[in-house]
């Protein structure tokens, strides 16, 4: 289930189609990070006249996302993905979320292209690891996530293994 171009009460029907069973499901919104993409979507979810407690909407979300993509223009009118990020839970009123890659510029050439290198975190073991298991897709999953570069502390590249 794919639904485009999120706005206003759409995101409500959004957040139902993921949660009917079919795995695979996804949906697009213009935000600038992905804390502000889960905001974006609680707030189309009240401004379109569901009345829901915050926290109800909140828990609608992350039962229902589980990982969001960020993609972003850069200055030089690329676009990348900038974040791949977990939606973990709710701890609180919170909805608690974990980046598992980034975007980190490492330089721009005589012509103003930028360039990158997209870097792990460091997460070894996302919370979508069983979900991956039952899918038969961890050993790709860990593969990927030993490929990726991790940036430590200093800002220096190591490699996962």
């Amino acid at each position: 289930i794919i639904v485009g171009e999120v706005r206003g009460p759409a995101a409500f029907d959004m957040l139902q189609a993921m949660n009917t069973g079919h795995d695979g499901s996804m949906g697009t919104l213009h935000a600038n990070s992905p804390r502000e993409a889960l905001s974006r979507v609680e707030g189309m979810i009240t401004m379109g006249g569901f009345n829901l407690p915050s926290r109800t909407i909140r828990e609608m979300i992350t039962s229902s996302v589980d990982v969001i993509v960020q993609a972003a223009r850069l200055r030089d009118g690329s676009r990348r993905i900038t974040h791949i990020t977990e939606v973990i839970g709710t701890e609180g009123e919170i909805i608690t979320l974990q980046d598992l890659f980034v975007y980190k510029i490492v330089g721009e050439d005589a012509n103003g292209n930028i360039s990158g290198r997209h870097r792990s975190t460091g997460i070894a073991r996302p919370a979508f690891w069983d979900r991956a298991r039952y899918f038969n897709e961890e050993h790709r999953l860990a593969a990927a996530l030993d490929a990726a570069e991790v940036e430590d502390a200093e800002g220096s590249e190591t490699f996962g293994g």
